[in-house]
């Protein structure tokens, strides 16, 4: 991690931080989490603002803070993404799973290769509704999955960065979470999105945004 020398509006010893995050997104999803609300909504917001700068990139900001049920998380994803609206529910063809498959093209613009949602507080609907959030989760991971490895259309590849608190580092430890474990299927033996994808569990990882420094 860089140690160069603290800018005065950072709440983080390190400098020059982001490259190395997005370097993690690389591969997984992410859970960035710290006990102090001011080091996560930094961490947020900057890495936001970075992402927003790469090329053939778009950034979805979800503000965790409104989102206490479904129809709150799918008032803010109608609008950070673009396309039709949606039923409150999460599967079906104009459900959440329905939107976040969806990419608009502009006409004279290449389409965006990168999708990073950021979620500012998803510890909220984790404590409100510990299995909506879950299920949202396991949504968004698969889309994911499935649009990098089965999805014959132009590859977008789909990133989020959940940001909470401690009570989010304990869900993200937790062996049946859908941090770590696709949502099961009672309607077949392996888990839905394994069964689509051939992923065996969701590609996330834990990040500590202590690690930054103080």
């Amino acid at each position: 991690m860089s140690a160069l020398t603290r800018t005065s509006d950072s709440p983080f010893s390190a400098a020059n931080w982001q490259p190395e995050v997005v370097q993690l997104l690389d591969e997984h999803h992410l859970v960035a989490t710290s006990p102090v609300p001011r080091r996560r909504m930094h961490f947020a917001v900057s890495l936001g603002q970075f992402l927003q700068g790469l090329r053939d990139a778009e950034v979805c900001t979800l503000y965790g803070r409104f989102i206490t049920d479904l129809d709150s998380y799918c008032y803010q994803l109608e609008r950070a993404v673009a396309g039709p609206p949606i039923e409150r529910r999460i599967d079906g063809p104009r459900g959440v799973t329905a939107l976040l498959r969806c990419r608009e093209v502009f006409r004279g613009r290449p389409a965006s290769k990168f999708r990073f949602y950021v979620w500012h507080d998803a510890d909220v609907l984790m404590q409100a509704d510990e299995g909506l959030f879950g299920r949202i989760v396991d949504a968004m991971a698969g889309v994911a999955a499935e649009a990098e490895y089965v999805s014959d259309d132009l590859l977008l590849i789909h990133r989020t960065v959940f940001v909470g608190g401690p009570v989010l580092t304990r869900y993200a430890e937790r062996e049946d979470g859908q941090f770590r474990v696709w949502l099961p299927d009672p309607e077949n033996d392996e888990p839905f999105w394994q069964l689509v994808t051939g992923i065996e569990r969701p590609p996330v990882m834990t990040y500590s945004i202590e690690s930054l420094g103080k």
